[in-house]
């Protein structure tokens, strides 16, 4: 592990990290809080869950996203309707946050994660694998696929009274890409990682 210090979140006793097993958890000495835990398989698990959500990332940005039908006009999207719309409107604004928000932070925190774990698989270091995973770490609460996808549905409730709604597979993906996004940051060990990258600098 890392010659760090690791406070207790519930009462700031402070702790030396110590290496621990597949399933095992580090514990208060004072309180008995949970400071860390080790996951099982946590790597192979996150990098599984991360190419999928690579790959559907993809998909979303590929595939039409919906299509509307009203009184015989028949209007397909994609998932860069919405942002272009908000251009076009002049909020641009509000448009730069939607299109980085729901599209360049997601695709930074994927990629990241696989720049960072698929070389640590065969263990290799990748080039500035330090400032990638931080970078991935703090994108976490920025990548909003779930309020993006919160906002569709929303609109789909809406419009559905004056017009058919047909989902298409954009759509479908962009859900798979929230769960498997929220899959890969659930099994995703960052005590693990920052541990292989110190054992393999120091080979």
């Amino acid at each position: 592990m890392p010659s760090t210090i690791i406070a207790c979140q519930d009462c700031d006793l402070l702790h030396r990290p110590r290496q621990l097993r597949d399933g095992q958890r580090a514990m208060c000495s004072r309180c008995g809080a949970v400071l860390y835990r080790r996951k099982r398989n946590s790597l192979d698990y996150t990098v599984v869950f991360s190419l999928s959500a690579l790959i559907f990332f993809l998909m979303a940005n590929v595939f039409p996203f919906m299509t509307f039908k009203y009184e015989g006009r028949v209007q397909e999207s994609v998932l860069f309707s919405g942002v272009k719309e908000l251009f076009v409107q002049d909020l641009w604004a509000v448009a730069i946050l939607v299109l980085i928000v729901s599209v360049v932070f997601p695709l930074l925190k994927i990629t990241g994660m696989l720049y960072v774990l698929l070389p640590l698989k065969v263990n290799r270091r990748p080039w500035k694998a330090s400032n990638i995973f931080r970078m991935v770490e703090a994108l976490h609460p920025w990548a909003m696929v779930d309020v993006y996808m919160l906002g569709v549905i929303v609109a789909m409730v809406k419009l559905s009274d004056f017009a058919t709604i047909v989902p298409g597979a954009a759509l479908y993906s962009f859900a798979a890409l929230l769960i498997f996004m929220a899959a890969a940051g659930a099994t995703l060990d960052p005590h693990d990682v920052w541990e292989r990258l110190e054992v393999v600098e120091r080979v």
